[in-house]
């Protein structure tokens, strides 16, 4: 065996006849077991917040979405359809139109998008498994958002009372020369079949309908879309599905997968999960400016020890790895220590989900190797720092 590793270890399970030394390192061991416990246990709530945060984009966005480069709108060719139905990368894809609109219900009045989509929007897409009340859309019907249906007093399959979309339509003239009696709008009347909920921002934004539907009341041809929805067979060949529809849709278009959808939010979330790290290792390096403290303390109490070692012929490059290897011994030990101890409270959270954001909703965690393996590495990479200027204090003079 090593012999410095051989000695630390002796030293890590021995007791000193001091008392004061003995309470100095238990109180050290529990500082480091709860720096790392606390550490683990932040990291894996703000995983659980940034995946309950992005959840509703599982739903609402598609792995891959086709966008027009210049403008709101472009066309897509029967030719490029049949190609995109025979590329084997993608189980479907689904087109959609998309423009603001203005709805109108008893009086009450809200500016929103219009998403005409096809039926094969919800294969591309988890949207209908957010629906709250009714059902997904038919011909003459809408699902609205829940934000929409609170604003305008909606409820579904009222026939007697049913929501008007407004849409100005398109003209080059002006309002003058159209006469008193032009139509400024186009406009249809729906009746809601169904009522979504996702995120507060999105439930008061869009409203869906049939595409068909949508194309006649925006006046676009049949072939004029501002989207195209995929979803992938296999997501470990997304990159070479993505030129494949690249080649297929032309320079025209470009393609976004669902992290770019909302790069906005991956950045937020990033950075404030990254903000939450640094300020946790600062708490860490502040405390293990005591651990520093404690393992000089150590060094002294084994001084006599030292000394003999040192006559037997032990050099004083030898002495001062005992001790760092002492040290590291002991930091990594207290960090794994907490991250199991981290690791049941989360668990514990799991299965029991004692935490409560309200009464149904649960505090959102997420178990990861990943965290795991951050701690551990945070904590030895401080330890072994910790351990390295301890063990410099080794010298001639202190063991002379």
């Amino acid at each position: 065996m090593n012999f410095p590793l051989y000695i630390a270890k002796r030293y890590v399970r021995s007791k000193s006849k001091q008392s004061a030394v003995n309470i100095i390192n238990l109180v050290t061991f529990c500082v480091i077991v709860i720096g790392s416990a606390a550490l683990f246990i932040v990291l894996s709530g703000f995983s659980g917040l940034k995946t309950y945060s992005l959840s509703y984009t599982n739903s609402f966005d598609p792995d891959l979405k086709a966008l027009p480069a210049t403008g709101k709108f472009f066309n897509i060719t029967p030719e490029q359809e049949q190609k995109l139905q025979a590329l084997n990368g993608i189980t479907a894809y689904a087109k959609e139109l998309e423009d603001r609109v203005y709805l109108t219900h008893k009086q009450k009045d809200h500016i929103a998008y219009i998403k005409g989509v096809d039926q094969n929007y919800t294969k591309v897409t988890g949207i209908d498994s957010t629906l709250y009340v009714g059902n997904w859309f038919n011909e003459q019907q809408v699902v609205a958002g829940i934000g929409i249906a609170n604003l305008l007093s909606l409820s579904i399959n009222n026939y007697r009372s049913p929501l008007e979309i407004l849409v100005p339509r398109a003209g080059t003239q002006s309002l003058t020369q159209q006469g008193p009696n032009a139509k400024f709008f186009n406009t249809i009347p729906v009746v809601i079949s169904g009522v979504y909920a996702v995120e507060a921002d999105l439930d008061s934004k869009y409203i869906f309908a049939n595409l068909a539907q949508v194309q006649a009341l925006l006046e676009k041809e049949s072939t004029q879309i501002s989207g195209v929805n995929f979803k992938y067979t296999n997501p470990d060949t997304a990159e070479t599905t993505r030129k494949e529809i690249q080649a297929i849709l032309g320079k025209n278009v470009i393609l976004k997968n669902r992290k770019e959808l909302n790069s906005t939010l991956y950045r937020m979330l990033n950075t404030e999960n990254m903000a939450t790290y640094l300020i946790f290792t600062l708490v860490l390096i502040i405390a293990l400016f005591n651990v520093v403290g404690a393992f000089i303390m150590m060094i002294l109490d084994q001084q006599g020890n030292s000394k003999t070692l040192y006559s037997l012929g032990t050099s004083i490059r030898e002495l001062r790895r005992i001790y760092f290897i002492q040290g590291v011994i002991v930091t990594f030990s207290g960090g794994l220590i907490g991250v199991v101890l981290g690791s049941l409270l989360i668990w514990s959270q799991l299965l029991f989900e004692w935490l409560k954001i309200s009464g149904d909703l649960a505090y959102p965690v997420e178990y990861l190797l990943t965290n795991v393996l951050v701690v551990l590495a945070t904590i030895s990479v401080l330890g072994i720092i910790a351990s390295k200027i301890a063990s410099s204090r080794i010298n001639k003079t202190l063991l002379s």
